[in-house]
């Protein structure tokens, strides 16, 4: 049995079981995960279908007790419920993702696949932050097809010509709140930057191809 997986007070005062993978945290028993492509697709679980390695990005549940999750190795988690804890999800959300609205697709199928009505609430988790993430020219330009001028300003700063570190944390809380999202209701796990910290986390900056992969998941009540 490894280490406790990260939590974050937000879910925890709603009562959601939830992890933040780390190196040695183990993944709950039954813990259902699509095949991850960096697309925009969300899988649904469901009591007759448990969207087990289905191509998807994100996946919506609200199935009583049912585990779901993604998995990462410097690209963004975010775990998200409603007030009621009954409809939860899990969303992967690399910069392709991001720039596809990968973070948009997961909300929308919490509220409509899942019956997440009302309030939502959301925590950004460990992945690769500003201060190791620089990117180029391409990259930018297909964040600004989805993010507007400021968000893009404010979440990046300049390296050289054409390059830029940025803050996909940042972008991630923005895409969440454009979706209607609360910001009082949108939390980041701080100091958490999977590059930087290697006894905690697993990066694929850092280690290549041969790099593990962190377990995130949430359980509906």
């Amino acid at each position: 049995m490894g280490d406790a997986a990260i939590r974050h007070p937000l879910l925890d005062d709603l009562g959601v079981a939830h992890g933040f993978g780390t190196r040695t945290s183990a993944a709950p028993e039954g813990l259902v995960r699509p095949r991850q492509v960096h697309g925009t697709a969300v899988a649904h679980s469901t009591l007759s279908r448990d969207a087990q390695d289905e191509e998807a990005d994100a996946i919506v549940t609200r199935v009583p007790a049912r585990a779901v999750g993604i998995l990462t190795a410097d690209c963004v988690p975010i775990l998200l419920c409603a007030e009621d804890g009954r409809g939860v999800a899990a969303i992967h959300a690399g910069w392709r993702g991001l720039a596809a609205g990968v973070i948009e697709e997961g909300v929308a199928a919490l509220r409509s696949k899942a019956g997440a009505a009302g309030r939502l609430f959301a925590v950004v988790g460990p992945h690769v932050g500003p201060c190791c993430y620089e990117v180029d020219a391409p990259v930018l330009d297909a964040m600004t097809q989805r993010f507007m001028r400021h968000e893009i300003e404010t979440a990046s700063t300049e390296t050289r010509k054409g390059h830029a570190r940025i803050d996909l944390g940042r972008l991630s809380r923005d895409a969440l709140m454009r979706s209607g999202v609360a910001p009082s209701d949108c939390a980041q796990i701080a100091r958490a930057c999977t590059a930087c910290d290697a006894d905690r986390f697993h990066s694929y900056r850092r280690g290549g191809a041969a790099a593990g992969r962190l377990v995130h998941f949430i359980i509906s009540r």
